[in-house]
């Protein structure tokens, strides 16, 4: 498996090249890649499928410059930045067949997690469809893009961010899963309190043991700029829902 350990400035470089990662997988250049980053920067992402002003304090963002983007992933929005490790996975189905389905690529995505965290004296359990908690307190969470033959997987890891500032920004959602209740943002979400570089490595070893990083493909580099440029930094883009 390839492994790319690259962050942008630019929240919208960062959405890009997932989404570039994902096209190279399908497209069978590269058919499984690894991609460890973390924004230098604050933002709010939505998932591909919800609408903003459900899910975001657009006043609030705005009063405070907080950008907004949205992915091309599913999922729930989520306060991204410093303190919160992101893993994407971008996984074609013949290169690795567990990913074939969804409710099985989770199984054995978020099972290798698991079994990362494990290795630092973590024990978490998967909770609803995609997240991973740690004695009922969410430490992750994951959405997927899936095309015909290839998935995009992009998890989070809370390692050192305050829950409290996601009250600032994110909208208690409607649809949250069972084992959440009536808890808010502040009450439901637990940073693992680790060092980053202990859970890179733990992933690491999880997925890629040994690999280099490299650097991303020339075409991937193109397409990523492109897409910064004309999809993710365009409210066409964000607010089409």
């Amino acid at each position: 498996m390839r492994f790319l350990d690259i962050s942008y400035a630019m929240p919208s470089k960062n959405l890009a090249l997932d989404e570039a990662l994902l096209e190279t997988a399908a497209s069978g250049k590269c058919c499984a890649t690894l991609r460890l980053w973390e924004s230098p920067v604050p933002f709010v992402v939505v998932g591909s499928s919800q609408r903003v002003e459900e899910v975001v304090d657009l006043e609030n963002c705005q009063s405070y410059a907080m950008p907004v983007l949205r992915r091309c992933s599913a999922g729930g929005a989520v306060l991204q930045g410093p303190g919160c490790l992101n893993y994407a996975l971008a996984l074609s189905y013949d290169a690795v067949p567990e990913v074939s389905s969804l409710h099985a690529s989770y199984e054995y995505i978020l099972g290798k997690v698991s079994d990362a965290l494990a290795t630092l004296h973590v024990s978490t359990v998967r909770e609803g469809v995609s997240d991973l908690a740690v004695q009922g307190m969410k430490c992750s969470g994951n959405s997927q893009r899936r095309k015909k033959n290839a998935c995009l997987h992009h998890g989070t890891l809370l390692y050192d961010m305050n829950a409290d500032d996601m009250e600032d920004y994110l909208i208690e959602p409607e649809d949250r899963p069972a084992y959440r209740g009536t808890r808010n943002h502040a009450a439901f979400v637990q940073p693992l309190g680790f060092h980053v570089e202990q859970l890179r490595a733990a992933l690491i070893r999880a997925f890629c043991p040994g690999a280099p990083a490299v650097q991303p493909f020339p075409e991937e580099e193109e397409a990523m700029l492109l897409l910064a440029r004309n999809k993710y930094s365009q409210a066409e883009w964000t607010f089409r829902r």
